[in-house]
């Protein structure tokens, strides 16, 4: 199925340009159309097919969509829109910023197609590090898995300066362990968003990063 049609790209190419209200307002019908209806189509397909692997899985649509509208109380930038469609699909939806999930970009740039943790509490962060260290073989496999370095090329996050003294030794082989955030993310090209399979092929990018989502899953407690 074609969820998107050019204008969902060109939307997004003359927003960039064109980030003000005046605009927006001339154009809300034409972002209804062309953005929010089919990715709310296209979110709900995605949501189907991974609770079809994942029946624990149980979420909707509007609880997994990010708002367009930026939130410019603390930003120095002040343009009022994203320009981009996007969503989390995981239990809580946008709400849970811990829990490893899937994070679907669409812009008119291509596709990002996220997993793993973005945001940990001290002592999560603190588990997840010591489950690398003592599963370090298994870890390594799963970070030099053949199609999870084709689709993700590795692990990516902040990390900090100085770590605790009991991970220094595993952070000259693995500087990994000094990450604030363990996730991970893929690059499509935008052409793919007027695919007909774009949730098919957005799912192999889910299965390759499936075994290590569920590492981090299984490491947060």
């Amino acid at each position: 199925m074609q969820y998107f049609t050019q204008d969902f790209i060109d939307f997004f190419n003359e927003l960039e340009n064109n980030n003000k209200r005046e605009w927006f307002h001339a154009n809300k019908k034409r972002y209804e159309q062309s953005v929010k209806i089919p990715f709310e189509n296209f979110i709900q397909d995605m949501i189907f097919k991974i609770h079809e692997d994942d029946e624990n899985l149980i979420i909707t649509p509007k609880e997994a969509i990010f708002r367009i509208y930026r939130d410019i109380r603390f930003s120095k930038d002040k343009t009022p829109y994203k320009t981009h469609a996007s969503a989390v699909i995981v239990n809580g939806g946008r709400k849970n910023y811990t829990d490893p999930g899937v994070y679907i970009e669409l812009s008119s740039s291509g596709i990002k197609f996220y997993g793993g943790i973005y945001q940990m509490t001290k002592d999560q962060l603190q588990n997840v590090r010591e489950s690398i260290v003592d599963n370090i073989d298994e870890f390594n496999s799963l970070l030099n898995d053949k199609d999870f370095k084709r689709k993700y090329d590795t692990i990516r996050g902040e990390q900090h300066k100085r770590i605790p003294a009991e991970f220094k030794e595993v952070h000259e082989k693995l500087p990994l362990i000094a990450n604030k955030q363990f996730y991970f993310f893929g690059k499509i090209d935008s052409k793919k968003i007027l695919s007909k399979n774009l949730t098919d092929h957005l799912m192999k990018y889910y299965f390759a990063g499936k075994p290590m989502g569920l590492f981090l899953s299984d490491a947060l407690n």
